[in-house]
């Protein structure tokens, strides 16, 4: 999601280009909705790291073979892992452009010039600057620094059903709450999402809109017995449609996870829950989201995430906070 504007920038930067991009599954799905991209090849680095050796190198050497099929002219590598490094020269392209990230990236391998500025500490500059001073080298510079996704009119006309389906009252503001995280220590505790909602719903109005992934599935029974009655649970969404259910949405409060990031790229205010008082270099960028940290994030309140919600359900002034 993050490198969603240096990618605009590449397309804009070479318009005539056929660009391909190397990404995870569920990234593909984005790099196809911002329609930045011509092409993606899908690498799983999941099965390449696990499993037999063999097998591994098996995988390897057929994404190897299929990158070098397509005869690339120039690899820009924006994360610049050893991995993603090796990649890009086993392409065989003859320019090749990396991110310069100290103990981690293999800058050897790259030859173009002149060369990115070493990148600061992950946690010192945010990750849509970094990848962006990648670029610097092709004098691009300047552009717009916000991720942004335009949805499809299959995908917005599959939830308009759903919601009609769920006799969603379009008078009442939807607020939308999702649960889950990629650790469970970074997840705020599920009945404090529920207290937070059942507030919503009685003193402000709102309906309910709860989200849940592929990891967040075997909490579905729980949150049906947790959450108000009117409650819509979308847990079966493809991306693009969870996209579609996003910007339909008043306020989306989450934990730091991929959905926060793409209700930000559909312009949907954003309160995002933190476990650490630090620099982040992934919170989102414009002022009318709010970050909520805690030294642990199960002492952040139920109401100071209410309070804020509800202030930007008012348009209230965003504000950043620190609990302890």
């Amino acid at each position: 999601m993050l490198s969603l504007p240096a990618l605009r920038a590449i397309r804009e930067r070479f318009p005539q280009s056929r660009i391909t991009v190397a990404v995870g599954l569920p990234g593909a799905a984005i790099v196809d909705l911002s329609g930045y991209a011509d092409a993606s090849i899908i690498v799983d680095r999941v099965k390449l790291r696990e499993g037999s050796k063999p097998l591994s190198l098996l995988r390897i050497a057929k994404l190897v073979r299929s990158v070098r099929r397509e005869r690339f002219d120039f690899v820009i590598d924006l994360h610049s892992l050893s991995e993603t490094n090796l990649l890009g020269f086993l392409s065989g392209a003859p320019h090749r452009l990396y991110a310069r990230r100290p103990n981690r990236s293999l800058d050897f391998l790259a030859n173009f010039n002149p060369r990115p500025p070493v990148a600061a500490h992950d946690s010192d500059r945010h990750a849509v600057d970094r990848y962006l001073d990648v670029l610097i080298p092709l004098g691009i510079k300047d552009v717009p620094r916000l991720p942004r996704l335009r949805t499809r009119a299959e995908d917005d006309m599959a939830i308009d059903q759903m919601l009609k389906k769920e006799k969603a009252n379009t008078s009442a503001p939807l607020v939308g709450l999702f649960p889950g995280a990629g650790h469970p220590g970074r997840r705020w505790p599920l009945a404090r999402f529920a207290e937070v909602a059942e507030r919503l719903v009685r003193n402000d109005g709102v309906r309910i809109v709860l989200f849940a992934g592929p990891e967040e599935r075997e909490m579905v029974k729980e949150m049906k017995t947790l959450f108000p009655r009117q409650t819509i649970i979308f847990d079966g969404l493809t991306i693009p449609q969870l996209a579609s259910a996003l910007v339909r949405l008043s306020v989306f409060v989450s934990n730091e996870t991929g959905p926060m990031h793409i209700a930000t790229a559909v312009s949907t205010s954003v309160v995002t829950l933190l476990d650490r008082p630090t620099p982040n270099s992934f919170i989102p960028i414009e002022e009318r989201h709010r970050v909520i940290y805690g030294p642990r994030i199960s002492l952040i309140t139920t109401d100071e995430v209410y309070k804020t919600t509800r202030e930007l359900l008012t348009a209230g002034r965003p504000a950043t906070l620190f609990v302890c």
